[in-house]
């Protein structure tokens, strides 16, 4: 899988991409606060009286990886929240496009378990705390010769709520609701007034709130 740390190039992009997972998730109205369950992926997210725990995973190769528990009986990080949003980038190289996905926990569980007992069967070594990857966008039933495959195609079955310009431009998420994702084809790409808020903010080493935007017509 690709190794996040080689190049200054691809550390930037994964706080780039984790911020774009907050970023869609505060645009659809949530508010995020860490959670002390001392995970750096994992936020409480809360919207209209409705809580819940994700885990913000980012890819630059299109895979995603959670590690099982010592006892292979479950998943790191993963028993504890109720959705991943995970965050993947386009097939172009260097990528273009942030994809953002609300996966439900329940689901990944289930993949994860049918990854990883595909790969006891097939006496692959999996040692303690080490991620089992599983693709996003490529299915089992298409690699049926390599378990590597198990579990995936989750990208494929839950689209992307949101596109957005890795290079910091706008794009417009689907809506998130409470119970998970809301449909939705439309596609913005003018600039908000949050979004150009939270670019001169970072821009000018300030926080939002010291930002006012006057609009003159």
């Amino acid at each position: 899988m690709t190794n996040i740390f080689s190049t200054p190039e691809k550390r930037e992009r994964k706080k780039r991409l984790f911020e774009i997972g907050l970023t869609t998730l505060q645009k659809q109205g949530w508010t995020i606060t860490k959670e002390k369950l001392g995970k750096a992926s994992v936020r409480r997210i809360s919207k209209d009286g409705h809580s819940k725990l994700v885990s913000i995973r980012t890819t630059q190769d299109q895979w995603i990886a959670f590690p099982p528990k010592p006892k292979q009986d479950g998943w790191i990080t993963l028993d504890d929240v109720d959705a991943v949003v995970a965050v993947s980038v386009d097939s172009n190289d260097p990528p273009r496009e942030a994809l953002v996905h609300w996966l439900p926990a329940d689901e990944m569980r289930k993949r994860f378990d049918a990854a990883l007992k595909a790969r006891v069967t097939a006496n692959r070594v999996q040692p303690d705390r080490r991620g089992v990857w599983i693709p996003l966008y490529e299915r089992e039933a298409d690699n049926l010769e390599n378990v590597s495959y198990v579990g995936g195609g989750a990208g494929l079955d839950y689209p992307a709520i949101a596109r957005v310009p890795i290079d910091g431009g706008v794009s417009a998420p689907a809506s998130v609701t409470a119970e998970g994702v809301d449909d939705d084809d439309s596609n913005d790409d003018l600039l908000t007034i949050g979004e150009a808020k939270r670019r001169l903010a970072r821009t000018l080493g300030v926080p939002e709130s010291a930002i006012k935007v006057i609009v003159e017509a």
